[in-house]
């Protein structure tokens, strides 16, 4: 069954009314599906540090890469039938009301 990777993305000061209780009822009906596999919030973006390599020097900066007003604040880890259904359980997230659930296919690396 294909996997899809949810990139929580908001605002940073971004306040969503009922937000973690509503995130720990979406967590708890998705865990009952069996659609879940993990996911969790991430600290805040200014303790981020972005990591490159050039000409073989490890160069790092402070906050994430992309200079963008949203910032991936969480993930989760989904399983289930089909890209439409992987919609269908983002529109449930409730930072889907105020921020972004940007949806990714993982992969199936040959074994």
């Amino acid at each position: 069954m294909p996997k899809y990777l949810f990139l929580i993305c908001v605002e940073e000061n971004t306040r969503i009314p009922n937000g973690r209780e509503d995130a720990e009822a979406w967590a708890a009906e998705m865990d009952g599906r069996g659609a879940r596999l993990v996911g969790n919030a991430l600290r805040p973006r200014a303790e981020a540090k972005s990591v490159r390599v050039r000409d073989g020097e490890v160069l790092t900066t402070d906050g994430p890469f992309a200079e963008t007003k949203e910032a991936i604040a969480g993930f989760d880890l989904i399983e289930c039938g089909s890209i439409d259904e992987a919609v269908e359980i983002a529109g449930k997230h409730p930072v889907a009301r105020a921020g972004t659930i940007e949806i990714r296919q993982l992969l199936d690396w040959p074994e």
